[in-house]
């Protein structure tokens, strides 16, 4: 028994350093490569990496010998995998550039849809969270859709699509939760005329129904805080406001308390003999 224990531990030691080994001897065959003058040896080599999934190592390769051929057969596939590389390194900007290069090179490629997707995917994974800047946002959405519009057939076509909603539903967000903002520190005109726009500019937005809610609590505080002369027409828009948010929405979760602020409204209302 214990002699079988002493050849299991010896065979895991020996496999252990086997493994090292192997290891060792491709790090040192790697970077020979890397320092060699033989383009075609870097290739190779670059090619095997890349198939085996080690993108960090493939790109030092294939950046060494792209512009060795340039002009040959093999530019084609080393450029694609080059850009396939970044993208794998989620270096996305990159990605994309060379993604780009290879679209306006090699337009009758096998490759040449795939290329286009990635990148305008690419510029997908750099656009923020809603709550920061979104020029990389509205930048990928046009990406996306110039893919969509000069691919309408694509096997890519389903996911462009999806990807373009939810950058869609980004900026949504960004412009609700401003005017949602406006209505919280309590700049209600601003607030108002944040939640017209955000219907305005987003018609079938999921977040409708929250918008239209929002809107006739800020038009609703302005009228009960305005001035005398400016109440009769702010406590119209707001019975206006109430009246497209019950038609819209009439099991709303908000009915309730959008139901009492009208109330307080048309007592208001009747209380200064105000005119619809």
């Amino acid at each position: 028994m214990h002699t079988f224990a002493f050849c299991l531990k010896f065979m895991k030691k020996g496999l252990y350093i086997l493994l090292i080994s192997i290891i060792m001897i491709s790090c040192s065959d790697f970077q020979k490569t890397l320092k060699a003058e033989d383009t075609a040896e870097k290739f190779k080599l670059g090619l095997e990496l890349f198939e085996a999934g080690k993108w960090n190592k493939a790109h030092r390769l294939f950046t060494q010998i792209l512009s060795n051929y340039r002009g040959k057969p093999q530019a084609e596939k080393l450029t694609f995998m080059h850009a396939m590389c970044s993208y794998k390194m989620e270096d996305y900007y990159i990605a994309s550039y060379h993604f780009n290069r290879f679209v306006g090179s090699y337009q009758n490629s096998e490759k040449l849809q795939e290329a286009a997707f990635l990148e305008a995917k690419g510029y997908y994974f750099l656009s923020p969270i809603y709550s920061k800047e979104q020029k990389e946002t509205i930048e990928a959405i046009e990406k996306l859709q110039l893919f969509v519009n000069a691919y309408p057939n694509s096997e890519f076509l389903s996911e462009a699509n999806t990807l373009v909603k939810e950058l869609d539903y980004k900026l949504e967000k960004k412009a609700f939760e401003i005017a949602k903002q406006y209505d919280i520190i309590k700049d209600y005109k601003a607030s108002v005329n944040s939640f017209n726009n955000f219907l305005f500019n987003f018609p079938g937005t999921v977040l409708r129904e929250d918008a239209l809610y929002y809107r006739l609590d800020a038009e609703y505080n302005l009228a009960m805080k305005s001035i005398i002369e400016l109440q009769q027409e702010r406590i119209n828009t707001s019975i206006n406001y109430y009246n497209t948010f019950k038609k819209s929405f009439p099991d709303s979760e908000y009915m309730e308390e959008a139901t009492r602020k009208i109330e307080e409204i048309k007592e208001l209302k009747n209380t200064f003999n105000i005119k619809s």
